[in-house]
């Protein structure tokens, strides 16, 4: 938790500017690469937190639209607040056929609170980057009294062990520093405590939580450019990144006929607003 929470303060302490432009080199690439949310686990979202047409849902940090897409069939009223420049247009294309969408060049931290205004406030993938000491109090005060926060997360795709044992050794060879493996425990163990940590803001109470595991095949391109929307990789050096991907390539092309068999963990929680005195930011 300890070490979660110090990744947390990492994201969220880093310069707002800098945050805002962070993910422009790779805007296209995560629209483009990142996995969608499994209908399966919107619909539980929808009947949890009791979203209907008439629901008016504040998204923060909305990205390219990832989400938003898949709730604004549902026709309720979608604030969404994205700041990086590239992200905030793509969202504006893909959220096109949906009158109901308003989107905001703007980040939540500098977004003016409108209390009391909103029955569910969304993040999806998203309020990492932004400071606990505001995310859910901000969060809270935006809410109606029976309001709901909601949590979507989409956690890093991953091969089957074996698979990884062998493009080890590429990141042995060229940038040792992002060889890593989070098995299915250890992400479900890293959910949790982003759950817990909106019941322990005291701002949200009653938190249901639930997951949904998918299994996709990636090409070759498609998984490096899947790579490049990961934060390690984008502040890789050019030319490490370079070499590491040709030599992925090559591995994925000889032993694996050129695509991966990958699974990744989409989970929700929801948490129900605590009764407290709206305060100013």
């Amino acid at each position: 938790m300890k070490e979660l929470k110090q990744t947390i303060i990492n994201y969220s302490s880093t310069d707002l500017e800098q945050r805002k432009n962070w993910y422009s080199p790779a805007a296209e690439a995560y629209n483009k690469a990142r996995p969608r949310y499994p209908q399966d686990l919107i619909k539980q979202v929808v009947e949890i937190a009791q979203l209907s047409t008439n629901s008016k849902i504040l998204e923060v940090g909305c990205g390219p639209g990832t989400a938003t897409v898949a709730i604004a069939p549902l026709g309720c009223s979608i604030i969404c607040l994205e700041p990086n420049p590239e992200f905030f247009h793509l969202a504006q294309q893909n959220c096109q056929p949906y009158s109901n969408v308003k989107i905001q060049n703007t980040s939540f931290e500098e977004w003016e609170l409108e209390p009391f205004k909103f029955d569910a406030v969304l993040a999806a993938s998203s309020f990492h980057w932004i400071s606990p000491e505001v995310g859910y109090p901000k969060a809270a005060n935006a809410l109606k009294e029976n309001g709901h926060l909601i949590l979507l997360w989409n956690k890093e795709l991953q091969p089957s062990y074996e698979v990884y044992q062998s493009l080890s050794k590429v990141y042995q060879l060229h940038t040792p520093s992002l060889d890593r493996y989070e098995n299915q425990e250890t992400q479900e163990y890293i959910l949790r405590q982003l759950g817990n940590m909106a019941i322990d803001s005291g701002k949200f109470k009653d938190l249901i939580s639930g997951q949904v595991v998918s299994k996709v095949t990636y090409t070759a391109d498609e998984y490096l450019t899947l790579l490049t929307t990961y934060s390690p990789y984008i502040k890789l050096d050019p030319h490490n990144k370079e070499s590491l991907f040709s030599e992925l390539r090559h591995c994925i092309e000889d032993h694996f006929g050129g695509s991966l068999q990958l699974s990744y963990i989409s989970a929700f929680h929801i948490a129900q607003k605590v009764i407290s005195e709206v305060k100013d930011f």
